[in-house]
């Protein structure tokens, strides 16, 4: 097969599937590992797919979604300062849900020191990442697995987070839109982060820059319904205007600048108000 034809091929499957993997990809056209990573690169400068550690996606597609094995790659460097961010949200003593996203893994991880800590999530890569926390407590919600993402999903999980209140509640999506709000790929998982939402007392958005200005398959919430946003870069004054009319503080990250900066109403209203409920 000339390599025209491989790349097509992988294409196709991209079309069929929306991600794919080095190692299948290898298997499949009995070539190396190496020429397969080739291929990619190729095809990413063409802006054909998104390459990363592993294998790639397609961007197209509001229901596209991502395994969490190739999501784990993307971004990471935003992710980990979102949950450093997101974490010195969180107070010792407070109760938390962390939803199914790879954002929520990064703060898992930073809230590790946290004293007397209770979390909430259905995602088994965010409770292995808590599983040696001595100070944090973790409860799993049971439901439906799905093998794609590591999570649970369904009607026992929605069950499961309606049973118990949290302090806060971080909701991470695949789209923030002005207009049309804060949408996710799969409806499974959006009403599980609709649940969370409804049984905290607070609700911070983390979304990294890739999500801003996109619109997924299901609606999640309006910009409205959250009292923070935790993002890992400045923001137009578009999005300054929009979450101004909005009432939505924000914090933004240092990857495009300096220093983290933070929305006029952040410290003034939400975040003072985050704090004062745990």
């Amino acid at each position: 097969m000339l390599a025209v034809e491989r790349r097509q091929s992988i294409i196709e499957l991209l079309r069929e599937s929306g991600s794919v993997t080095v190692s299948d990809l290898s298997r499949r056209f009995a070539v190396s590992e190496e020429t397969i990573r080739r291929d990619l690169t190729k095809m990413e400068s063409n802006g054909l797919l998104s390459k990363t550690y592993g294998g790639a996606f397609i961007n197209a597609g509001m229901h596209r979604e991502v395994p969490v094995a190739l999501r784990s790659h993307v971004q990471v460097e935003a992710k980990h300062m979102i949950g450093a961010l997101a974490a010195e949200c969180v107070r010792n003593g407070d109760t938390v849900f962390l939803d199914a996203s790879t954002t929520a893994i990064h703060i898992a991880e930073h809230l590790c020191e946290k004293k007397n800590l209770i979390v909430i999530t259905n995602a088994l890569k965010v409770a292995e990442a808590l599983a040696a926390a001595g100070s944090v407590k973790v409860i799993c919600t049971g439901g439906t697995l799905r093998p794609s993402s590591l999570t649970t999903v369904g009607k026992a999980a929605e069950e499961a987070v309606s049973t118990y209140f949290a302090d806060k509640a971080f909701i991470c999506c695949d789209g923030v839109h002005r207009t049309h709000g804060v949408t996710d790929a799969n409806e499974r998982e959006a009403e599980v982060r609709k649940q969370m939402m409804h049984q905290a007392e607070s609700s911070i958005l983390v979304a990294d820059a890739t999500k801003f200005d996109v619109t997924s398959f299901v609606h999640i919430a309006d910009l409205s319904d959250f009292d923070l946003m935790i993002t890992d870069c400045e923001l137009s004054e578009e999005w300054r205007v929009a979450l101004e009319a909005h009432d939505l503080g924000f914090r933004c990250g240092k990857s495009c600048g300096d220093a983290s900066s933070v929305g006029a109403a952040d410290v003034s209203r939400a975040e003072k108000e985050i704090q004062d409920a745990g």
